[in-house]
């Protein structure tokens, strides 16, 4: 059989031809698929951007899913989740700034996403409302968030259960959280010593979040009584993402040739941990998408050659994968030419020149079966990589087991209302 009558071809320009090959993918997914991850290429590629709405829309109206958790902020994802749910701010332009970390906010492809999803909640027909999660770590590319707003959500919940309880581990965290513009100095990206993460206050931060955890499960039966499962639940996720920054800041200020991909791997550890969370909001209500960068959701190992260093480190995915199992499936992509993002055609011989000439302009393809019917995989030459766009990924033999499936598109643009590229 040839790898071609194996792909499933669809164009984003007809709603029926896209709409047919979801369902047809849909199918052939393992039944037991909770969380489907879908990962970009890279950032800003404006037709996997629109793709990815038309996927969510489709497995929202015909497949049980009920949420949609992409890479930004854990915290942030909660004030678009009020939006999409007809309460919060009155408008996406009041939201959107506070609401995504990484400026994603401004895409407009984002905005589309959102209101689709404020329209179909208010529909009383819907009974099954559809949410809206950032599931990032609390950080931004060169710093990270102080650790204060999240653990004042915890401390808030504490307080409305139990004031004195609340206002003494109040009045021992508050002190010791100081200026936000310390934790949150972009000049520690570069500079260890910058970093107040190893100082005596953040020590003893980091103590007072153990006890403060200590309190949450001591107390559970009374807390979960008086403020419900739910509450509870998040309240204890809110504390250990608190644990996970402060951990995070910690290793900011070391000086270690093995920081970057401590502070990479923290990072994808923590972004698992917020979708295995998220999938425990989701349980009995429906099946999850997640949208993030390829490198975080593939099931291996990730490795950055960056300059002369290499970093290693094993991303969301590959969590995923353990903590999960079957019930995790992930569609990579990939795409032909970009001329926005500094992408040529690609070469002979690369696993993007294999893909893209299956029937299109859009394919799905099972990994396996491009394995099966493709001896040759382990000669497969990597393609060159972007001259505009420094988180462009091409794909390489491992792609076809970090991945269950791949998307293909053979032409991308960039995104409206992206920062401008490199000309």
């Amino acid at each position: 059989m040839k790898l071609d009558e194996e792909a499933i071809a669809f164009n984003l320009d007809s709603t029926k031809s896209t709409n047919a090959s979801i369902d047809r993918l849909v199918s052939l997914i393992d039944q037991p698929v909770e969380l489907l991850g879908l990962g970009e290429a890279l950032h800003g590629g404006e037709e996997l951007l629109i793709f990815r709405n038309r996927l969510f829309q489709r497995l929202v109206e015909n497949h049980g899913y009920s949420a949609i958790a992409i890479e930004s902020s854990f915290p942030r994802g909660r004030l678009v989740d009020e939006y999409v749910a007809g309460r919060g701010e009155a408008s996406y332009e009041e939201m959107a700034q506070a609401g995504f970390s990484h400026g994603f906010g401004r895409l407009e492809a984002n905005r589309e996403l959102v209101e689709w999803m404020r329209h179909y909640n208010s529909d009383p027909s819907h009974r099954t409302k559809i949410r809206f999660y950032g599931f990032d770590s609390p950080t931004e590319m060169s710093y990270a968030d102080s650790p204060g707003h999240i653990l004042r959500f915890v401390l808030d919940y504490i307080t409305a259960l139990d004031d004195a309880c609340g206002k003494s581990y109040r009045q021992k965290i508050e002190p010791l959280l100081g200026r936000s513009s310390d934790w949150e100095d972009p000049a520690t990206l570069l500079d260890p010593a910058r970093s107040i993460g190893l100082s005596p206050a953040a020590g003893q931060l980091r103590i007072e979040v153990e006890d403060l955890m200590a309190e949450l499960v001591v107390r559970r039966p009374e807390f979960i009584s008086r403020s419900g499962r739910e509450g509870y639940s998040e309240a204890v996720h809110y504390a250990g993402l608190a644990r996970w920054l402060l951990g995070y800041h910690a290793v900011m200020a070391e000086k270690s040739s093995q920081r970057t991909s401590r502070l990479l791997g923290i990072r994808d550890a923590c972004m698992a941990e917020n979708l295995a969370y998220i999938l425990s909001c989701e349980q009995g209500r429906g099946r999850t998408l997640a949208y993030a960068h390829n490198s975080h959701l593939k099931k291996g190992r990730m490795q950055w050659k960056f300059g002369d260093e290499l970093f290693t480190w094993w991303p969301a995915g590959s969590h995923l994968k353990e903590i999960l199992g079957s019930r995790y499936a992930v569609i990579g992509s990939a795409l032909g030419v970009s001329d926005d993002n500094g992408i040529g055609q690609p070469e002979s011989g690369t696993l993007e020149a294999l893909l893209t000439a299956m029937p299109g302009p859009g394919r799905f393809i099972s990994t396996r079966r491009v394995q099966e019917l493709f001896a040759s995989q382990a000669a497969l030459s990597v393609r060159s990589g972007s001259l505009k766009n420094p988180t462009y990924f091409p794909l390489t033999a491992k792609s076809l087991t970090d991945f269950d499936w791949l998307v293909a598109l053979d032409c991308m643009g960039y995104s409206r209302g992206g920062p401008p590229l490199p000309g």
